[in-house]
């Protein structure tokens, strides 16, 4: 059987995103996305080898990245040239002559499915190019001079998206017919195909809109919430299978956890065989606005355990009042608590999750996103708690730290401020310590994970 081996071609400079490092090397959801990539395609059963095609002035980070994350497939690292077609070439002359197939795929497509990579190995039985797109949505125009010329039929109109999949003959071969043309210029290897191969049939695979690629600026934001998003589909309904094995055992501080949700991940935790302990001002005195009581707490812990795998904060309060109406003690305290003790929790936090390669989880508010009335403070505190994670995930290698964004919640805290709300307008508390507690073993770091009600 031909070895299917993935081509991840990373020899751009991100000369359009006019960024410092070039885009496959930012970070966005805790690693660069180049790690995603290549994560993606280590994971994938079929794929045999990988090989990475850098910008020559950028192998070393490569190999940092590869050192790094232990990526057992990657075989070749090969300094690709000034276009895209040079890079291709590059890897297509590293493997001639074997029985392969080669599988090209655009490092700054991060998002791209186990799915996806399997149609293109599968359809390679049967043809010997393969390429994947998507429906265009929008009508395409044919312009001129700023004159419409033409407006071609959008049902027959798709747009490229990458892996472009060969047996290693075909690609080859056409290359080396486009070697003997002196005008010869290509966007991507299927159109090299289909210009000096035209009888070559190249089978297209549905492609999916999450498999994006990081072109503009814009899109750096884009691809994150796509990444929350996907972290996210499982909405906290059920547990995974691995989380209730991995819980077991596990040592847990959970700041907040005498009440509301904080109760909640406790309980579900210890239950599934984790050992818990909770901190709160009621239960033993520890207010995450005093940063000796936040230490004091995790050193008891540590000194018991001997480790701590993860750390949870659910602590916060709601002063519901305008800001003119608010006194400088109840601000002041709203900022100590809601945003001072996630800071004071997570420093105190870092030396010990650092250790066991641990996560830190914290909680931010729906209101993150745009400040409303009457929660002045509260909202900007939220905000603050997003900023801080998307910080610490680029600050902290060994550690994971996402946040929680639950819609409205049968809390306490709800009650005092809103009073009685019927049952099916908030969420269940347990559905939100399901999510949080499947959020601890998220490969992810930096990310936000919404946790919403069904729509009926």
């Amino acid at each position: 059987m031909p070895k299917n081996i993935a081509v991840i071609l990373a020899g751009g400079k991100g000369e359009r995103l006019n960024a410092e490092l070039p885009k496959q090397l930012i970070k966005i959801a805790g690693k660069q996305v180049i790690e995603h990539t290549l994560e993606v395609f280590e994971q994938h059963s079929d794929i045999d080898e990988i090989a990475v095609v850098s910008n020559i002035d950028y192998i070393r980070d490569i190999e940092n990245i590869l050192h790094r994350n232990s990526f057992s497939k990657v075989k070749k690292i090969l300094a690709g040239g000034a276009q895209r077609s040079d890079s291709s070439l590059a890897a297509i002359r590293a493997y001639e002559g074997q029985s392969c197939h080669l599988i090209f795929h655009d490092a700054v497509r991060p998002l791209v499915s186990h799915k996806i990579i399997s149609n293109c190995i599968e359809a390679l039985k049967t043809y010997n190019a393969v390429d994947v797109a998507v429906k265009t949505t929008d009508t395409i125009i044919e312009v001129e001079n700023r004159s419409i010329q033409n407006i071609p039929d959008r049902h027959r109109l798709y747009n490229g998206q990458t892996p472009q999949a060969f047996k290693i003959e075909t690609i080859a071969e056409a290359y080396n017919i486009a070697s003997k043309d002196p005008d010869f210029s290509a966007t991507d290897d299927c159109g090299v195909v289909k210009k000096y191969l035209p009888h070559e049939t190249i089978f297209v695979v549905e492609g999916e809109g999450y498999n994006m690629k990081l072109t503009h600026k814009e899109d750096i934001f884009l691809i994150d919430k796509l990444f929350q998003l996907r972290t996210a589909e499982d909405k906290g309904e059920r547990m995974a299978e691995n989380t209730k094995a991995a819980l077991k055992d596990k040592v847990i501080a959970v700041f907040g956890g005498s009440y509301g949700i904080g109760s909640h991940i406790v309980k579900m935790a210890e239950a599934k065989g984790a050992k818990l302990y909770s901190f709160s001002r009621t239960e033993n005195s520890t207010d995450v606005s005093d940063p000796k009581a936040v230490k004091n707490a995790l050193q008891s812990v540590f000194e018991k355990e001997q480790r701590i795998d993860f750390v949870i904060n659910t602590s916060g309060i709601l002063e519901k009042q305008s800001l003119e109406n608010m006194d400088y003690d109840a601000i002041r305290k709203s900022v100590a608590v809601n945003f001072l003790g996630s800071v004071h929790v997570a420093k105190e936090a870092y030396p010990y999750l650092k250790k066991t390669k641990g996560a830190l989880l914290l909680f931010t508010s729906s209101s993150y996103t745009r400040g409303r009335s009457s929660y002045s403070i509260y909202s900007a505190t939220k905000a603050a708690i997003v900023n801080l994670v998307q910080a610490l995930s680029e600050e902290w290698e060994e550690v994971r730290v996402n946040c929680i964004n639950p819609e409205r919640t049968r809390t306490p805290m709800r009650t005092r401020n809103f009073g009685i709300e019927p049952a099916e307008s908030l969420l269940d508390p347990d559905k939100v310590a399901t999510a949080a507690l499947n959020a601890l073993f998220s490969e992810f770091s930096g990310q936000v994970i919404d946790v919403k009600m069904e729509l009926k």
